[in-house]
């Protein structure tokens, strides 16, 4: 998943203790899974050395030795890119009108280099109640899950109502160079086509004693968008400095832009999600929270919230911030040009041109082009948390962890879900898998997941795609 604004549950949450490991041996099912899980993630499925065909080849095989039939299960490999095929598996439901459910992983990582970790990043390794490895958690977790979740139904001869579709799919992480989820959509129409997906792009929060507290379910997500700011100049000797400068003038509209407040917008996701931390935060967190739900929405109460918890200003409004700079060609020279990227994470729906627009007002010099490719995910919108998806989350989830709050959220970040929400198949994150507030350290040094949070994710992810393969009316 490209870097996203971690959603707290709590105003405050220290990191919770290591959990032990395991005394016994796993259950069979579940030492099992733990192979799948292992094979899967020392598969190097890195864009510069990896390859996500052999990780698909791999689960395929999997899937075929448990007794999916051939034509069910199929890489699909762009022509011109062989290392970057994707899995497309169909569990076959008893009542094919019914229009399928899908599970979407990638399987793709971001890059890792040995010298810079403690552990081999392509090993997989248990300590003291942890995994390790790039792509523990992010995304190879929920890959596993659902391979294993399709495994166990077929040996178990669990036929549900409706289809289960199974995409694991390559270049979430590097969407820029390659996605499969952008190319199956135009290339294999029906290999996404559902009535809904559950994706990544949502955990759970433990308390500072490793309790879970809040289970989240992701609907909706801001567009990731870059906007590069340019202004030439003819330039000159430095010895004779003119009136307007390249620098300066970039540099006072970067000003702005850092000053300016993009409007609060809150949708059904969000809004739901502010109510559920009335119950979770504490002390004035939780009237500068009732502030902010009010028409018109506190400023003030905005501002003090963003200074508590940056993640809650981001899903609060449409946030844009300078990333990265670019001036001037010699240190005796004026500059003949200078250059930067604003970084937008935009709200769904809030169109890119509307965004852009606002910017050159806010900056108020014509003479800095602002220019920006909008993303084929922009025109995704929030999905609707009807009962119908939520209903059998919190059914499941007081089996697992009872008294768990869950907590409808939207992704400040960017998934695969956005090329599925703008093609009109509604797009869940919803994983099972808790953290402490230290996270996953996703995209990071030393990536791990919990083994508990694994296994109880693991349980889940079942569970729930039982439930809702199984329904007449699991459209939401």
């Amino acid at each position: 998943m490209k870097h996203r604004g971690r959603v707290c549950a709590l105003t405050v949450l220290l990191a919770g203790a290591s959990v032990p490991a395991a005394a016994k041996a796993p259950a069979p099912d579940e030492a099992a899974f733990r192979a799948l899980y292992k094979e899967l993630v020392e598969i190097n499925t890195t864009l510069s050395s990896g390859s996500c065909t052999q990780a698909a080849d791999a689960m395929k095989k999997r899937l075929l030795a448990a007794g999916l039939p051939p034509r069910d299960v199929q890489v699909l490999v762009p022509p011109q890119r062989p290392k970057d095929g994707n899995l497309i598996a169909t569990y076959r439901g008893r009542e094919p009108g019914l229009a399928p459910i899908l599970l979407l992983a990638h399987i793709d990582v971001v890059e890792a280099r040995r010298e810079d970790w403690q552990r081999d990043p392509f090993k997989l390794t248990e300590e003291d109640g942890w995994f390790y490895a790039r792509g523990a958690s992010d995304d190879k977790a929920m890959a596993a899950a659902f391979t294993d979740s399709l495994i166990r139904y077929r040996r178990e001869g669990f036929q549900p109502r409706r289809d289960i579709k199974l995409a694991l799919t390559c270049g979430e992480e590097t969407s820029e160079t390659f996605n499969g989820v952008s190319w199956l959509i135009e290339q294999h129409p029906d290999a996404l086509k559902a009535a809904f997906a559950l994706n990544e792009g949502a955990g759970g929060e433990l308390d500072a004693n490793g309790k879970p507290i809040a289970l989240q379910i992701q609907a909706g997500e801001k567009i990731y968008q870059d906007f590069s700011f340019e202004i030439t100049d003819p330039g000159g000797h430095s010895s004779r400095p003119k009136p307007s400068n390249p620098i300066y003038r970039l540099s006072a509209a970067l000003d702005k832009v850092g000053a300016y407040r993009f409007p609060i917008q809150l949708n059904p996701a969000t809004r739901a999600y502010f109510k559920a931390q009335l119950e979770l935060a504490s002390g004035e967190a939780v009237e500068d929270i009732k502030a902010v739900l009010r028409d018109p929405p506190d400023e003030a109460a905005a501002e003090r919230l963003w200074a508590l918890n940056p993640a809650w200003n981001s899903m609060l409004r449409t946030t844009c911030v300078a990333t990265m700079v670019e001036a001037g060609h010699a240190p005796n020279a004026l500059p003949q040009r200078a250059r930067a990227n604003v970084n937008c994470r935009i709200l769904p729906g809030v169109p890119v041109e509307t965004v852009k627009n606002t910017l050159a007002h806010a900056i108020g010099d014509d003479g800095i082009a602002i220019g920006g490719v909008e993303d084929p995910g922009s025109k995704a919108h929030v999905p609707p948390l009807t009962p119908q998806i939520l209903d059998p989350v919190r059914q499941v989830a007081e089996t697992i962890w009872p008294g768990v709050a869950v907590v409808p959220t939207m992704s400040t970040g960017a998934t695969d879900g956005r090329f599925l929400n703008a093609a009109g198949t509604p797009t869940y994150g919803l994983s099972g898998m808790f953290h402490d507030a230290e996270g996953s350290r996703a995209h990071g040094l030393n990536e791990r997941i919990r083994v508990k949070s694994l296994m109880d994710g693991r349980r889940f992810l079942y569970e729930i795609v039982k439930r809702y393969a199984d329904e007449s009316s699991a459209s939401p």
